[in-house]
């Protein structure tokens, strides 16, 4: 417990002198052409990011979660190898919930992307 903390004030007195050097070394020599924003080099299109569709978001946050569900595929097949079929029909539950969250989703209309 002891190295945690000490571990904690080392960082947190390097973090805060690393701060403060830059704040005190930095240069402050403010330039108008480089206080202008910029995309990638070259001057701005728009003033701000436009409105995005939510189902977009909905989606990516679909995409998320079952992708990390997916993720567990592989360690739960090799923590239930050889254990018999009631670790199947646990995998096949798991499995099934999956899938009724992803029918919910489509039958909800997340999908569609008018």
């Amino acid at each position: 417990m002891l190295e945690i903390a000490l571990s904690f004030l080392v960082f947190g007195i390097l973090s805060a002198v690393m701060i403060l050097m830059n704040f005190v070394l930095g240069p402050r020599r403010p330039n108008p052409a480089r206080e202008k924003p910029f995309e990638c080099g070259s001057p701005p299109l728009q003033s701000g990011i436009g409105p995005v569709n939510i189902p977009f978001f909905l989606v990516a946050l679909l995409f998320l979660l079952l992708d990390v569900e997916v993720l567990f595929f592989y360690p739960l097949a090799l923590a239930f190898r050889g254990r018999g079929f009631g670790a199947f029909a646990a995998l096949g539950a798991f499995v099934l919930v999956l899938g009724l969250g992803f029918v919910y989703a489509w039958k909800k209309g997340i999908f569609r992307w008018s």
